[in-house]
Parts: structure tokens; C-alpha cells; sequence
């Protein structure tokens, strides 16, 4: 027997949940990387990742795309959850180009589309939101320091590749500007929970949470203008020393280092309160008929819960940061060992090794990596190189495809260019 009141809460977690999951449509996420294979050129560049170290990638899948969560998918995640896990999806597509500039440096155009989740939860969050607060019956179920963040913009960028410093290293530079379109950010604190009475009649809601919406009101992908920032993006590749193999080289790259300022018609709310439901005991939601029930809505609760303004505010964007030292061996062979961190994005460190085989146009690599949205995380990639064209494909968590029963991450790259003089 379950309350009322916590099947209509589950049922408002879902549709928020899905909502903004189905507006998402990264390696990482920087298109000076590619430079020193492309050189000048015109190109296209998708990145898209999705993980969590506590849910598995068969249930992500079903809340990404939509589809039966059966007790099966259920359990099997749950089994293995942490005390407090993490969640993220980022998707990155774009159009750019190198062009020529002087003997030192070229030029960099961008347009690009990012759309970013990420999400940390407690087990309590976990087990409230897919099995309800039957098992909670006495006890006080924890929601506290969660928080999801959603928010999707677009950029236009412009920069320059400098690619003879000291001859052979190279720096880049690049700004840009960003059209905010849409923002959702909540995160609980201390006080959040949930108590179920012993026979199920009563719940008592602590809510302790703020939650930051961008203006609603303004429809459509295009013309949605909800906020305006600006960001830059910094690279620094050179080779170095090393007693081990033929040739080192070090790569430091960041971006998306910047922030966004939304308008005044987005909205805060804070709440701080207590709220209780008791009478009503259903048994599914198939029983939420009675004209009493569904008198009680979304937006009554909110008013009820919550202290709303609206004005302007900035929030910082997720920033990527990303160190790669190479060591070639040989014509035909380079080890790579690498670090990528995400601030702002409830992104874990991760630590990764990839080992790249030449065949003339060809490179085949391998990765092996741990931490970020997932765990454990095993892909491949295949890059192909010639005078005129440049094309790579890969996935940094192939595990998600292959076995996604019992695998945590996934994602894909794409790049495409034609290569200019």
C-alpha cells in the first residue's frame, strides 16, 4: 500500500526527469585536438556520452529513450548502487574550420550546439523514484544533496591556432559567444526528506531545497533567447624529452571556460518547509480516479512548497580540462596516458590509457579509462588520414553497447573534415 501523496510525487520526478532527458539528443569536446592531424580545414564534429556509476547503462537507455522500466532493469542497478551516485549526459555537435592566417598561425570559425545533464543522487532518491516508500514504512527516507543540472546553448566561435612556437609546439586561442536557451538546475540540502508512517496513511515531506528555471515562456529552438555569456577555449600542445620511446609530446587543453547570464523573466525558487499528506492510501496509480485527487496539481504543490522570484542570475558552464602525454615508440606504435576532469558537471576524475597502431592512413586505437559519469570504461577508435580528408570514428565506452545489462557509460565521436591548403 502506497500513500497518495508519494505516487504523485514519483509521478512528477518522472515527467521532470523525462523532460529534460528527451531534449538530449563527448569525446572531448574541443576541436583543437584534431588540428594536428587536419591541419587547415572544413569539418564536422559530434560528441556524445552517457553514464552514471550507479544506474546501468540498460536503464539509462530506458530513460533517455523512453520504454518499460521493468523490476528486472529495476533491481539490477539497484543491487550494486552507491550510498551517493552520479549521473550525466553530454551531446556536442558543431561546424568549424581552420583557414589560413601567416606562416604562424590560422585562423578558427565555430558554430556549435551543447546540451548537458548531470545528476547526483542518494540511494533513498533511487529507490523512492522506481519502488515507492512502501519499504520506507517507519523510517525516514534521505534526499538531501542531490541535484540534477540540465542546460542547452549554442555557440559562435572564434580563434587562432599559433603552430610554430619554438617551430614545432602550438597554442591555441579561442572565445565565444553563448545564446543560453534553456536551464534547470535543483539541489536539495541537509534537511531534505521523506517519512512514511508505519501504516502507510501519512507522509511528511522536508523540503530544503533551490531550484533556477530559465524563462518558459519563449518557445522555440531558434528563437529561444534566454540568456547570453561567453566563454574561451585554450590549448597548449609540445614535444618534449624523455628517455622512454622516440618522441614525447604534451597536450593541456581546456574549454568551455565561462559562464552564462540568463534574463529577467527565469525564475528561483527556494523552499524550506514541511509538508504532510494523510487520508488518501492507493494501491497503483490506476486508483488515482477520484475527483478529490485530481483536484490536487503540480502547480498548487509548488505555491504550496515554495518562495518564487523572478530576476537574472549567471551560472557557470561545465568546463573540460584535459592533459594527454604521448609517447611514440615507433613508427607504428604510441602509448598514450591521459587525465580529464569537468567542473561544474558532478563529473568524477578520469584517469585513461589508449594504445594507437599506424598502418599508413590508418590508426586503430584502444582506450581503457576509469571514473567520470561511469566506471570502468573499454572502447576503441578508427582514424583515417590521408592528403585530402579526415575521418574519425570511435567510442571511449563501448562496453555500453555491447553489454549494457551490466555495464556502466557510454558514447560516440564522430569527425569529418576536408582538409584546405
Amino acid at each position: 500500500m502506497q500513500d497518495f501523496s508519494m505516487q504523485y510525487l514519483r509521478r512528477n520526478a518522472y515527467l521532470v526527469l523525462l523532460f529534460v532527458a528527451c531534449h538530449l539528443q563527448a569525446q572531448y569536446n574541443t576541436n583543437f585536438l584534431n588540428y594536428s592531424y587536419s591541419g587547415r580545414c572544413v569539418g564536422t564534429n559530434l560528441d556524445f556520452e552517457a553514464g552514471s556509476n550507479g544506474i546501468k547503462n540498460g536503464m539509462v537507455n530506458k530513460l533517455v529513450r523512453g520504454g518499460y522500466i521493468g523490476d528486472g532493469l529495476k533491481n539490477n542497478s539497484a543491487r550494486t548502487m552507491r550510498a551517493i551516485n552520479n549521473f550525466g549526459i553530454h551531446l556536442n555537435y558543431d561546424v568549424s574550420a581552420f583557414v589560413k592566417g601567416t606562416k604562424k598561425f590560422d585562423y578558427h570559425f565555430g558554430i556549435k550546439e551543447q546540451s548537458l545533464i548531470n545528476a547526483t543522487f542518494t540511494k533513498d532518491f533511487y529507490n523512492l523514484m522506481f519502488y515507492g516508500n512502501s519499504m520506507y514504512k517507519g523510517q525516514t527516507a534521505s534526499l538531501k544533496n542531490c541535484n540534477v543540472n540540465a542546460l542547452r546553448f549554442q555557440e559562435f566561435k572564434f580563434g587562432v591556432m599559433m603552430h610554430s612556437i619554438d617551430t614545432i609546439g602550438k597554442i591555441g586561442v579561442a572565445v565565444s559567444i553563448l545564446k543560453g536557451e534553456q536551464l534547470f538546475f535543483i539541489k536539495t540540502f541537509n534537511n531534505s526528506s521523506l517519512y512514511t508512517s508505519e501504516d502507510g496513511t501519512e507522509v511528511a515531506f522536508y523540503s530544503d531545497f533551490s531550484m533556477a528555471i530559465s524563462d518558459t515562456t519563449n518557445k522555440g529552438r531558434i528563437a529561444r533567447f534566454n540568456g547570453i555569456g561567453a566563454s574561451a577555449d585554450l590549448y597548449f600542445e609540445t614535444p618534449y624529452k624523455s628517455k622512454i620511446g622516440q618522441k614525447s609530446v604534451l597536450v593541456v587543453s581546456a574549454n568551455n571556460i565561462g559562464f552564462i547570464h540568463w534574463g529577467g523573466n527565469s525564475v528561483q525558487y527556494s523552499s524550506d518547509s514541511l509538508l504532510k499528506f494523510s487520508g488518501y492510501t492507493v494501491n497503483s496509480l490506476d486508483d488515482l480516479k477520484d475527483s478529490t485527487l485530481r483536484r490536487i496539481d503540480g502547480d498548487s504543490l509548488v505555491r504550496r512548497l515554495t518562495s518564487a522570484r523572478e530576476e537574472p542570475f549567471n551560472v557557470n558552464i561545465p568546463t573540460n580540462l584535459l592533459i594527454i602525454n604521448k609517447i611514440k615508440f615507433s613508427d607504428r606504435y604510441t602509448l598514450i596516458g591521459g587525465y580529464r576532469y569537468i567542473f561544474n558537471a558532478n563529473y568524477k576524475a578520469y584517469f585513461f590509457t589508449e594504445s594507437a597502431f599506424s598502418f599508413g592512413k590508418l590508426m586503430w586505437t584502444l582506450h581503457a579509462g576509469y571514473g567520470g559519469y561511469g566506471r570502468l570504461n573499454i572502447g576503441t577508435s578508427l582514424c583515417y588520414n590521408s592528403e585530402h580528408w579526415y575521418l574519425k570514428i570511435g567510442s571511449n565506452s563501448l562496453q555500453g553497447f555491447l553489454a549494457p545489462k551490466n555495464t556502466y557509460g557510454q558514447g560516440v565521436f564522430f569527425s569529418f573534415a576536408r582538409k584546405l591548403k
